[in-house]
């Protein structure tokens, strides 16, 4: 827990907050359901991350492992509220590992790929 100090109005209040992994703790005073296991990866390998910039299901996977792939390069499509959206290799080098496959669902910020 931790207590910070905030001014709304020219009023000043002290607040303690929680912080509270996903999957655990409540929200609205229900438990929140257990989020879903991430899918296993589809290869091992080392490199570089590449990040999913939005949470949503995985509907295309347009790299394969050992590709070599340039900055920009599309590696997979990610689909939210019935928009795609390219999740781009951030470096150039070879894909060492897909980390989702199609159907899966990624939050925002999860690993998706690895490129060395």
């Amino acid at each position: 827990m931790k207590i910070y100090k905030i001014k709304v109005n020219g009023k000043t209040y002290k607040v303690e907050l929680e912080s509270v992994e996903e999957g655990k703790g409540t929200i609205g005073g229900e438990a929140k359901k257990e989020a879903a296991p991430a899918a296993a990866p589809v290869a091992s390998g080392d490199g570089k991350e590449v990040l999913s910039p939005i949470q949503g299901t995985v509907v295309a996977v347009k790299a394969k492992v050992g590709q070599n792939v340039k900055k920009g390069d599309v590696l997979l499509v990610v689909e939210a509220m019935k928009l795609e959206n390219d999740v781009v290799s951030p470096y150039h080098g070879g894909v060492s590992s897909i980390l989702v496959e199609k159907g899966a669902s990624v939050t925002s910020k999860q690993a998706v790929a690895l490129v060395k």
